[in-house]
């Protein structure tokens, strides 16, 4: 029976899409030192995000846009985005495990799972995948909105983030509809009409 490891990284940035992976691992071949993407340096989540795509059967990164966060909401563009991943699979597995509350609409089984990516492999595998992925965008974008630090701390509500949300306004990949964003949205409107 393939099983398919599923998690997400980005839901809590106020910035930047959020992406989800997915992950077949081989038993024949496994891989040494899988955790909680949030519990790895960002250095070894680097070398493990090179060895689960050499010796994963199949894995598969998506995501799922700023817009479609702002229009869906970040829970359904969170499960878009892995369900997304699952399809996008080279191998489709029989059963999805995925980390969290919810499942995305998939025409196989799914289950979801509470603190997963700690206890299932294949889970801790896909929350590598998606954070690597995820981080390294955040960082490109930071080359072309410089005044934010999202190569410090790709999108989150850092003070830094928030004090330059309301200092320089928001930017294109900003979430619209995320309290803090809307908060300098009204501020900016407001220092406009004085």
């Amino acid at each position: 029976m393939l099983i398919a490891g599923v998690d997400e990284a980005g839901r809590g940035p106020l910035a930047g899409p959020v992406f989800a992976a997915a992950v077949i691992l081989d038993p024949n071949r496994p891989i040494e030192g899988l955790a909680d993407s949030k519990k790895i340096s960002p250095k070894r989540r680097e070398h493990l995000f090179d060895v689960i795509q050499e010796n994963a059967l199949a894995w598969s990164i998506a995501e799922a846009s700023v817009v479609e966060i702002d229009e869906l909401n970040i829970l359904q563009a969170s499960l878009l985005a892995m369900k997304r991943a699952v399809m996008s699979l080279s191998i489709m597995p029989n059963h999805v495990l995925v980390d969290g509350n919810f499942c995305p609409d998939l025409p196989m089984s799914s289950e979801a799972m509470v603190q997963g990516d700690s206890k299932i492999a294949a889970i801790s595998a896909a929350s590598i995948l998606a954070k690597v992925a995820r981080d390294r965008l955040m960082h490109s974008f930071a080359k072309k909105y410089p005044n934010y630090g999202f190569e410090k701390h790709s999108g989150y509500p850092t003070v830094a983030h928030i004090t330059a949300l309301n200092t320089v306004g928001i930017c294109e990949i900003h979430r619209k509809t995320f309290a803090p964003v809307k908060a300098a949205m009204l501020l900016a409107t407001t220092r406009r009409s004085l």
